[in-house]
């Protein structure tokens, strides 16, 4: 990957990060289908100049190109190289301020990710970062993501009164931090807003700050990023009727590392996976429970009382605890080689158990 492009070092600037997807994609009949499309065909510097004149003045843009891809594909190595480069940007005193366009699919994992391994770092730096997307391809008529880029870099530039530095996410006029955001809606202009604790770009809702505050209050530091071949290898699994527990057993002689269980209603698993769930967890392999609803908070012993060395997840989703277990893990490996024993169930406990925005 190159480095951030050269600047004079007094020179304050806003840096712009493309990862591609939809807000990067192009329609080959646009105003005929313009949801078939490939993601991740137009360049990051190609967004800003389309956006160049509206962009409040007095602040240099400087974009980057780190990957280009439609964000179903997103891998652990480019997480790792985003994290990464958000870190450099963070500490680089030239970096007022940063923006990530990436795909809305994927964009939820990201978003936990940074939080979990930047937040800090972005905060006592007095640094917004934030993530972009788009649901229409960047041909399409009335495309969304002109309008969301505009928001995200004038959020990162702009002086909010109390809006502290941290990791946060914009689309459709509204804001949120980006641990909270998550796809909820496959077509919706506001899909990766809805049911997320938000706020209007252009007028800070001061009980959302106060929850925003709350959260990076409990958040006192950031996790390690994984080497991009040291990541754990976490799979979800879903409980449905009918759940055989094959299903679980089937991963035991693999080197599989931990199992997220997206359970149903308030995070039940079927009968069958009892038994194999279990010998898991004597087996050494992490396990963590959650809704397959989507939404909602996932609480010790309920329904039913835990199977020895499961972990709820509260608020997390699957795809978001999926990768907040992949981080304990790793952490906990890093921990112990250092000489301080901790488990992941430590490092979990610090993202599942934050406070929440109500």
């Amino acid at each position: 990957m190159s480095s951030i492009p050269s600047i004079p070092e007094n020179t304050p600037h806003i840096l712009v990060l493309g990862m591609g997807g939809t807000i990067a994609g192009l329609a080959p009949n646009p105003k005929e289908n313009p949801l078939q499309y490939q993601a991740g065909q137009v360049g990051v510097e190609s967004l800003v100049n389309h956006i160049q004149s509206a962009i409040p003045g007095g602040i240099k843009l400087v974009s980057r190109q780190l990957a280009n891809i439609n964000s179903r594909n997103l891998s652990e190595p480019l997480l790792t190289g985003l994290g990464l480069a958000v870190r450099e940007a963070i500490n680089n005193p030239a970096v007022k301020g940063l923006v990530i366009t990436h795909g809305t699919d994927t964009i939820e994992e990201t978003g936990l990710f940074l939080q979990a391994t930047c937040g800090k770092l972005a905060q006592t730096q007095a640094k917004r970062v934030i993530l972009t997307g788009a649901m229409l391809p960047s041909n399409a008529p009335g495309a969304d993501g002109p309008s969301n880029l505009l928001d995200a870099l004038r959020w990162a530039s702009t002086a909010i009164e109390n809006c502290p530095g941290g990791i946060y996410a914009v689309m459709d006029g509204r804001g949120c931090m980006a641990m909270d955001l998550a796809k909820r809606h496959a077509t919706a202009l506001n899909a990766p807003l809805q049911n997320s604790p938000s706020s209007s770009v252009g007028l800070i809702n001061p009980s959302w700050l106060s929850g925003v505050k709350a959260i990076q209050a409990a958040w006192n530091e950031d996790l390690p990023i994984p080497q991009e071949d040291e990541w754990p290898w976490v799979e979800i699994l879903t409980s449905h009727a009918g759940a055989r527990p094959e299903t679980v057993a089937h991963w035991l002689n693999s080197n599989v590392q931990g199992f997220v269980v997206a359970g149903s209603g308030q995070g039940g698993f079927h009968d069958a996976w009892a038994e194999p769930l279990g010998r898991a967890i004597s087996q050494g392999v992490a396990v963590v429970r959650t809704t397959r609803t989507g939404a909602g908070t996932t609480l010790p012993n309920i329904p039913e009382a835990d199977v020895p060395g499961c972990r709820a997840a509260g608020t997390l989703t699957a795809p978001r605890a999926r990768i907040g277990l992949q981080l304990a893990l790793n952490a906990a490996k890093q921990a112990n080689l250092a000489g301080k024993p901790m488990t992941w169930q430590d490092f979990f406990a610090r993202i599942a158990d934050l406070p929440e925005i109500r």
